[in-house]
């Protein structure tokens, strides 16, 4: 999503972020054949995981997920009261695939990294639309 904003001119108007449930991998870079795959496509994988915290519910607008025990995860991590990130599942935005979840490509081969950046890369697409369509209303 990051590399679709910069391209779009609106890494100053649009915040991402990523993180995860666990606090396991806390620090690691992204996983080298993600990087791989993702280099291929002319994508910048840089940074480091984190775990999301209670500041992310309040610090942004929308908080997706890329499987079904995630969005359950994250909902039952968030803070008490009341907070404005609406959180709710990547593949919402997925237009071009049937999928309901991002696979987690660890264990498979090479295959699993291209089909999880066909996901993204189609429903980052829309997300940036949606984003759009709410900042015009």
């Amino acid at each position: 999503m990051r590399h679709l904003v910069g391209a779009e001119g609106l890494a100053e108007r649009i915040e991402c972020d990523s993180a995860g449930t666990i606090a396991f991998h806390t620090g690691d870079p992204p996983d080298k054949r993600m990087h791989a795959a993702a280099a291929s496509r002319s994508i910048n994988t840089g940074g480091q995981a984190r775990q999301i915290c209670n500041d992310d519910y309040r610090s942004f607008d929308m908080i997706l997920t890329m499987d079904d025990e995630n969005l359950v995860n994250v909902r039952n991590m968030a803070p008490a009261g009341e907070w404005p990130a609406e959180v709710r599942p990547f593949c919402d935005f997925v237009t071009g695939s049937t999928a309901t979840e991002v696979p987690d490509p660890y264990y498979g081969g090479p295959k699993g990294f291209e089909t999880v950046l066909d996901l993204l890369e189609d429903g980052c697409a829309s997300l940036l639309e949606h984003v759009r369509s709410q900042v015009a209303d």
